[in-house]
């Protein structure tokens, strides 16, 4: 019966994390590029670095990150709205920090395509993006 219950929970959690992850990667406007992944000093963290192309007037969904993110704007204008520091607006060489487990989101507000370079500290093992309930 305890071996069911955790293969269950198992193919659930394995599950989840695969349509989490189809569903951002099929986002209509948004491109991630993986530059790197490595496993850091710290026991059971590792870094996570992705490039984030977005086009005019396309937003990211509130979420969480189970570490933080540091954010460096390459291009476009874009607003943060971060839990409890309200919304920023963001330029080329502009940056930003969410610390863990923060909801947040994005949205490119200009008029040609945003990109920007996020860099994760995080838990290994846990999935990168996490949707805000």
């Amino acid at each position: 019966m305890k071996v069911t219950r955790i293969v269950t929970v198992s193919i659930i959690a394995v599950g989840s994390a695969l349509a989490l992850h189809l569903a951002s990667a099929q986002q209509q406007g948004v491109k991630r590029t993986e530059l790197q992944r490595h496993d850091l000093s710290v026991p059971g963290r590792e870094m996570v670095q992705v490039r984030v192309e977005v086009d005019p007037g396309v937003a990211l969904p509130t979420h969480t990150h189970p570490g933080e993110e540091i954010v460096y704007i390459l291009e476009g204008t874009w607003e943060y709205q971060v839990e409890g520091k309200g919304a920023m607006t963001l330029h080329a060489g502009d940056v930003a920090f969410v610390p863990s487990g923060t909801k947040h989101g994005a949205k490119n507000i200009g008029s040609g395509k945003g990109a920007a370079v996020a860099t994760y500290i995080v838990e290994k093992g846990k999935p990168l993006v996490v949707p805000a309930k």
